[in-house]
C-alpha cells in the first residue's frame, strides 16, 4: 500500500488525512470483500487504502454528485482548471461578490464544480448547509484565491482521485448508513467516520445520541469487521459516549493537533478514538503517524 498520502479535492473540517497511517495499520492482512464507507465525507481513507472494490456512501447529495461527476468523466482535472480559472478571475475582479452568485446559482442547481469552488473559497472551508439544505458559508475574504498554483494544486487533486476510480471498482451511492451498512455482505470491511457527538457540527444532516446508539446496535449484530474513528477527549472534555455505547470493543486513542483559524490559541489537542470489533495483529500496533499513540485498550 501506498505510504503517500493522496489529498483528495473536497476538504472537510475533520478529515482523516492524519490518521491515515493509523488505520492503514488496522487493517486485516488480506481485504477480500469490499471497502464500505456508509459516512464517505472527503473520501480520504479509501482513496488512501486503495481497496479493489468500495460502496462510498453519504447523505450529503452534493459529495456524492461531485464524486459520480468524475467517476463517469463530467468532471476531469482539465475540465476544473479550466473552470477555476474562469471562475477564480471573475471572483477577483468582483472583489469577492462573484462567491455569493456562485453561491446563489449552486443552491439553484447544485453543479458539482461550483460545489468544489464554494469549498475551496468559503470561510475554513466549512461544509455547512441550513434547513433548507442551502449551502450557507460564507466567503473567506481572499478574491485572489483562486492564483495559479492553488489551480493547479486542486486540478492536480482531480487528477489523482480520478485515477484512482478508474484502476478500482467503486461505487457512490446518497443514502442513510443504516441502509449502506445493510448493503454489507460477507468479507466486506466497514470503515465508519461518523459526525463526531457532541461536537458543534452541522454538516448536513444532525447527528444526536439516537443516531449514536442506532448506529452502534447495528455494528454489536454485524458480522463484518468495522473500524470506526471518534473523539475521546480534549482538555476540556471527553466523549461519555464512548463508555456508553462502545466500551465492548478495542480501542486505539491517538493525540494530535487541529486548528480553526489562523490564531495560535485556536490550535489545540485532540485525542481521537478508533474503534474496532477485532484485534489487529501485535505487528500492526505500532503507527507511524508523527502524532502520539496513549494506549490500546480492549472491553
Amino acid at each position: 500500500m501506498k505510504q503517500r498520502i493522496i489529498v483528495p479535492p473536497i476538504k472537510c473540517q475533520g478529515i482523516k488525512t492524519k490518521l491515515v497511517p493509523l488505520i492503514r495499520h488496522l487493517l486485516p492482512e488480506n481485504l477480500e470483500g469490499k471497502w464500505i464507507e456508509p459516512f464517505m465525507g472527503s473520501g480520504v481513507v479509501a482513496f488512501n487504502i486503495q481497496p479493489q472494490r468500495a460502496l462510498l456512501a453519504d447523505t450529503n447529495p452534493h459529495l456524492i454528485n461531485f464524486y459520480q461527476a468524475i467517476s463517469n468523466g463530467t468532471i476531469t482535472h482539465h475540465s476544473t482548471r479550466e473552470y477555476l480559472q474562469r471562475e477564480g478571475a471573475l471572483l477577483l475582479e468582483s472583489e469577492g461578490e462573484h462567491y455569493y452568485l456562485v453561491r446563489e446559482r449552486f443552491n439553484q442547481y447544485g453543479d458539482p464544480l461550483d460545489f468544489l469552488f464554494l469549498n475551496r473559497s468559503c470561510f475554513n472551508g466549512l461544509i455547512r448547509f441550513n434547513k433548507r439544505g442551502e449551502f450557507n458559508v460564507p466567503f473567506c475574504h481572499k478574491p485572489n484565491r483562486f492564483m495559479k498554483a492553488y489551480i493547479t494544486k486542486i486540478s492536480n487533486q482531480v487528477r489523482n482521485i480520478s485515477e484512482i476510480i478508474e484502476l478500482y471498482k467503486y461505487e457512490f451511492r446518497c443514502q442513510e448508513f443504516s441502509h449502506t451498512l445493510q448493503d454489507a455482505t460477507d468479507k466486506d470491511l466497514i470503515y465508519c467516520d461518523p459526525p463526531y457527538i457532541g461536537r458543534h457540527t452541522d454538516y448536513y444532516s444532525k447527528w444526536g445520541e439516537s443516531d449514536e446508539e442506532l448506529l452502534s446496535n447495528l455494528l454489536s449484530i454485524t458480522s463484518n469487521k468495522f473500524i470506526l474513528s471518534t473523539w475521546h477527549s480534549n482538555k476540556y472534555r471527553r466523549n461519555d459516549y464512548i463508555d456508553k455505547y462502545w466500551a465492548q470493543f478495542f480501542l486505539r486513542l491517538h493525540e494530535h493537533y487541529y486548528h480553526v483559524g489562523a490564531r495560535e490559541n485556536n490550535r489545540n489537542s485532540i485525542i481521537e478514538a478508533l474503534i474496532t470489533n477485532y484485534k489487529a495483529p501485535e505487528s500492526e500496533r505500532t503507527s507511524t503517524h508523527s502524532g502520539r499513540q496513549l494506549s490500546i485498550t480492549a472491553g
